[in-house]
């Protein structure tokens, strides 16, 4: 069963700025889970830390390291992206943790 695909207007606008490579990989992806492929590591990791359903996405290429945190709505079967960013330091910021928390709000 296929799931409704949701991305954020303001998660596109940081999805534009990934290098295209990994534009493309984010592509495939997204068709995965549209499946209903369950994702896990090393490309994806639950995030409890934002809330319950929660996952990022794990990009790399030459130029560093990508996030894309999603939200995986199981009674409606949505997907939501919500945030993209490139990640500068070993663990993720709590800048990030706290937007992408606030943008999964906007969806419940």
């Amino acid at each position: 069963m296929n799931k409704r695909i949701i991305i954020l207007d303001s998660c596109l606008k940081e999805l534009k700025k990934l290098p295209l490579n990994l534009q493309k990989d984010f592509q495939v992806i997204a068709v995965e889970l549209n499946k209903g492929i369950k994702l896990s590591l090393p490309l994806s990791r639950p995030m409890p830390s934002i809330g319950k359903g929660v996952h990022e996405l794990r990009l790399n290429d030459g130029s560093g390291q990508y996030r894309i945190i999603y939200y995986l709505q199981a009674k409606a079967n949505d997907i939501y992206f919500l945030h993209a960013f490139k990640k500068k330091t070993q663990t993720t910021s709590k800048k990030n943790l706290d937007l992408a928390k606030r943008r999964l709000k906007g969806t419940q």
